[in-house]
């Protein structure tokens, strides 16, 4: 299995960018599926469906009994402009040198063009050059709605992704245009008003639909509605905020988790170059003491929050599918719900993204195609983020297919299809020069590669589940075996 994927990536390089048809279905000219694709910001799999009794996310529970759950998938970067530029794209960042900044995702040299190329640059634009209507509603690129402005509002809202959408339909609400509606708090204010907006978390408003993501399902719900009257095939992106920071949500969700006894994953800081202050998290204003490391109190109520924002938009994803089911169009739609990367809730003493370790690389990943993956299972294949731009093309079949570089991702298909086989032996993350390599057991972080003394981690995470204590200097084999992965 493996050396025949490998065989498969070196063809599609070799072809003109083109990809093949599906290996197990004859061509077919027609675009054979919808394509509802969720995104949701800072998600890591801290859901009932990932064995988090705490959780309360019913709908996505509900959703994962009816698709194939991924225990181990992992973005390319643990940051979510890098990590959406390798979706968008299918490209590895060993390939781009998208490894780190998300402005420096979408300029530069790795800025899309904005004339049309012979080959799709992203995603959305393959779609939409095969027929298919795209929409957007809210984050899919790295920018609040799909146009750039700088976090203050000023820029010239150009679209970030050229030739992608046919419908930009993010809801601004009450909010300023841009980043407003990313960092939103209760009536039209946000952290990037000048006004002084900054607190860690807010819990007032009554109604889902007086924040951001509540406007957004309401808007998608809209347009499936719309969908469901023609015969058109459509790839809608919507791109969900929270739970990102700050932490804010309607009253009832904090009040939720009221009388539950919380256990805090928060752990003893890690002695490491990549180990950070968790400068995003603390530049918010607290509801408690602000400290470092945070008190058992203070983690227990960031937690809570965090918690929270996951309850609001686990609930905003169920308004959505229960249009999709009532409408019909699950019948025709493939289903992906995908987190941009996982998140530090204290482990290592950390509170936020921006690692190479675990917590930050490891996110949600859940998928159904109707009457043909399987139903209900939770696989451990190790699977990537590039992995999904391959995949669905291999069960839509677009007509048109080629692009304007290689795809680095393997498809999913033999794993939603019919078995639970890796399909790799390593899921590769970056951040910056460092590499890091995800086996099934462990977990190996070189700082720089191209360095023969670069610093390396191993942490063997069956034994060592937060990634602790490292292992390297008494493993050398296994480092030496995990290293050749990184080429």
């Amino acid at each position: 299995m493996l050396r025949s994927t490998r065989i498969t990536t070196i063809l599609l390089a070799l072809c003109c960018c083109a990809l093949p048809q599906s290996t197990t279905d004859a061509a077919d000219s027609k675009n054979r599926y919808n394509v509802l694709f969720i995104a949701v910001d800072d998600l890591r799999p801290e859901l009932g469906c990932y064995g988090v009794e705490q959780a309360q996310s019913p709908h996505l529970d509900q959703f994962a009994e009816s698709a194939v759950l991924f225990r181990k998938h992992y973005v390319q970067v643990a940051t979510c402009g890098a990590s959406r530029y390798a979706l968008l794209t299918g490209r590895s960042p060993a390939n781009s040198g998208v490894t780190r900044s998300n402005s420096a995702a979408y300029s530069g040299k790795t800025a899309f063009s904005q004339e049309q190329q012979p080959g799709a640059q992203t995603m959305p634009e393959l779609f939409r050059r095969s027929g298919y209507h795209t929409c957007l509603i809210g984050k899919i690129s790295h920018t609040a709605d799909g146009r750039v402005y700088a976090y203050n509002g000023t820029g010239d809202g150009r679209d970030e992704l050229p030739h992608a959408w046919d419908d930009m339909a993010t809801p601004l609400g009450d909010w300023e245009r841009g980043w407003g509606i990313f960092f939103a708090y209760a009536n039209g204010r946000h952290r990037e008003s000048g006004k002084g907006d900054k607190d860690l978390m807010e819990f007032v408003v009554d109604d889902d639909n007086d924040l951001p993501d509540g406007l957004m399902a309401e808007t998608a719900i809209e347009k499936l509605q719309n969908y469901a009257k023609s015969d058109q095939r459509f790839f809608m992106g919507l791109g969900f905020f929270k739970p990102h920071l700050p932490w804010v949500a309607p009253e009832r969700d904090w009040n939720a988790f009221a009388d539950a006894s919380i256990a805090v994953p928060q752990t003893d800081k890690i002695d490491s170059p990549f180990w950070h202050k968790s400068g995003e998290f603390y530049k918010y204003d607290m509801p408690f003491e602000k400290t470092h490391p945070l008190s058992e109190d203070a983690a227990a109520q960031a937690y809570r929050a965090y918690l929270a924002c996951v309850r609001y938009t686990d609930r905003q994803i169920g308004r959505v599918l229960s249009t999709l089911e009532k409408t019909g169009l699950a019948e025709n739609t493939i289903v992906v719900v995908w987190g941009d990367h996982g998140w530090h809730l204290g482990e290592q003493q950390i509170w936020g993204k921006h690692s190479p370790y675990e917590e930050a690389n490891r996110s949600v990943l859940m998928m159904r195609v109707p009457n043909q993956s399987r139903e209900g299972i939770q696989s451990d294949a190790l699977t990537e983020t590039l992995d999904l731009y391959p995949t669905l093309v291999d069960y839509c079949q677009p007509r048109f297919q080629k692009t304007e570089f290689p795809l680095d991702g393997l498809s999913l298909r033999p794993v939603l299809d019919s078995s639970d086989t890796n399909i790799r032996e390593t899921a590769l993350s970056y951040w910056g020069k460092a590499v890091s390599a995800r086996s099934d057991r462990y977990r190996l972080i070189v700082a720089d590669p191209s360095k023969e003394n670069s610093r390396v981690e191993l942490y063997d995470l069956e034994t060592d589940p937060h990634g602790l204590k490292n292992i390297a200097d008494n493993h050398p084999e296994i480092v030496k075996q995990l290293r050749l992965t990184l080429k």
